[in-house]
C-alpha cells in the first residue's frame, strides 16, 4: 500500500514515517516539494501517483514557538479541502485533528465524541479543526483521529512539557510549570499503533478519541521525570491551583480496536529519557533557562 504522509519534516508525520516505512510505500513530500495550498498542484500530485491512504498530519502551527502563530483558519482549512476533494483517487483519508474540536472554554474531563457540536470553538485551531470536522462527518472516506497530548522523540523540546522536562533534567535545570493541570498524554509509537489499524481496517464511526486510560497531573509527570535522573530536582509551579483538565475518553477507540495496548506512561517517558541523553549534544542549555 502507498500512504502519502502530509507534514512529514513534523513531529507526527516523521515519526509516523519511520515507523510505518517497513510496511507501507511512504510518499512524504516536503513542503518545497508539494505546496498543499495549490490545489491544482495537490490534483497533479494524485493524477501522477497510485495513493491507498492519506495521513494528513501537516498544520501551520500556532503555538508560542511558531514563526508566525496567527491566521491558522485559512491555510489549515484549505490545506484540508484540497486533499478532500480528491476523494476519488485515494482510498481514505486519516486525518489527525485533536481535542481543540470541543471548545477549549468548555473543557470537561474525559469528553466523549459525541460532545462535538455542543459549542462551536472560538479559538482559530479549534474553529478551523471543527470546520473540518463537520465535513468529515458527512464524508464516507474519511476517518478523523482526535489525540489531545501526543509526546515522543523529534518534539519541540523548547516549549512541548514532557520532552522540555527531559530535557532540563539532563541539564540538572529546575523542571518548571505555568499551572498544575490534568492531561492526556499518549506516547507517539500508541498514535502509530492506531493509525496503522485504520490503515488497515474500516472503522464503526467517522471519528475516535486517540487518548491513554488515564489522565495525569503535570507535577506526576514531571516527578517520573525526575525519577529518571535520580536527583533531587526542583519543581517549580508559577502558578497555584489547578487548570482547567484536557482529557478525553477512549472508550470508543478500546471497543474498535480489541487487545489495544498502550505504553505505560513510566516506560514512555524512560524510552524518551534515553532519546535525548543520547542527543544530548544537540540540546542548548541556554534555550532551556528561559521558559516561553
Amino acid at each position: 500500500m502507498a500512504l502519502f504522509i502530509t507534514g512529514g519534516s513534523g513531529f507526527i508525520g516523521r515519526n509516523l514515517a519511520q515507523r510505518l516505512k517497513g510496511d507501507y510505500e511512504i510518499l512524504a513530500p516536503s513542503h518545497e516539494e508539494l505546496e498543499l495550498l495549490d490545489e491544482e498542484a495537490v490534483r497533479e500530485f494524485f493524477r501522477k501517483r497510485r495513493v491507498d491512504a492519506v495521513i494528513h498530519c501537516a498544520i501551520k502551527p500556532g503555538h508560542r514557538n511558531a514563526p508566525d502563530p496567527t491566521h491558522l483558519v485559512y491555510p489549515n482549512t484549505r490545506s484540508f479541502f484540497n486533499l478532500a476533494r480528491n476523494a476519488d483517487r485515494f482510498g481514505k483519508m486519516i486525518w489527525l485533528s485533536s481535542g481543540a474540536v470541543y471548545d477549549l472554554r468548555h473543557y470537561r474531563p474525559k469528553m466523549n465524541e459525541d460532545y462535538f457540536d455542543a459549542h462551536v470553538p472560538v479559538d482559530e485551531t479549534g474553529f478551523y479543526k471543527y470546520v473540518c470536522a463537520k465535513y468529515a462527518q458527512r464524508s464516507s472516506n474519511i476517518i478523523e483521529l482526535r489525540p489531545f497530548g501526543v509526546f515522543g522523540p523529534y518534539e519541540d523540546w523548547e516549549i512541548r512539557f514532557i520532552s522540555n522536562a527531559i530535557c532540563k533534567s539532563l541539564f540538572d535545570l529546575p523542571i518548571t510549570i505555568g499551572q498544575n493541570r490534568r492531561f492526556d498524554y499518549l506516547y507517539v509509537d500508541d498514535l502509530a499503533q492506531v493509525i496503522r489499524y485504520f490503515i488497515e481496517n474500516d472503522g464503526r464511526y467517522g471519528a475516535y478519541n486517540v487518548t491513554p486510560d488515564q489522565a495525569l497531573e503535570l507535577k506526576t509527570l514531571a516527578e517520573k521525570v525526575r525519577a529518571q535522573n535520580g536527583k533531587d530536582l526542583e519543581i517549580k509551579i508559577s502558578r497555584p491551583g489547578m487548570g482547567v483538565e484536557y482529557s478525553g475518553s477512549n472508550r470508543r477507540l478500546r471497543e474498535e480496536i480489541s487487545g489495544l495496548q498502550l505504553t505505560g506512561i513510566d516506560e514512555a517517558i524512560a524510552r524518551l529519557y534515553e532519546w535525548y541523553g543520547e542527543r544530548r549534544h544537540l540540546i542548548r542549555r541556554e534555550a532551556l533557562l528561559h521558559d516561553k
